[in-house]
């Protein structure tokens, strides 16, 4: 993976909005080659999360993959 990919959460993060499958963009790739920084927008671009990971905690987009859009939890 390299920055600026798309990006496929693989699990729940405790504590915030973000589930399993939604989608963000790598902003940063630490020196290690194992932590990452992603980011996750909503539709419009505005930005929900910047969360520091582990890159075992997400996945390539697939090309036959289809996004699927959900609303935020309050």
């Amino acid at each position: 993976m390299r920055e600026h990919d798309t990006v496929v959460l693989t699990r729940d993060l405790p504590g915030s909005s973000l589930r399993r499958g939604d989608v963000g963009a790598i902003v940063h790739i630490y020196a290690d080659g194992k932590t990452i920084e992603v980011e996750f927008v909503t539709g419009s671009g505005a930005t929900v999360a910047v969360e520091t990971l582990s890159a075992s905690d997400v996945r390539p987009l697939g090309q036959e993959e289809i996004l699927h859009a959900r609303e935020l939890a309050a």
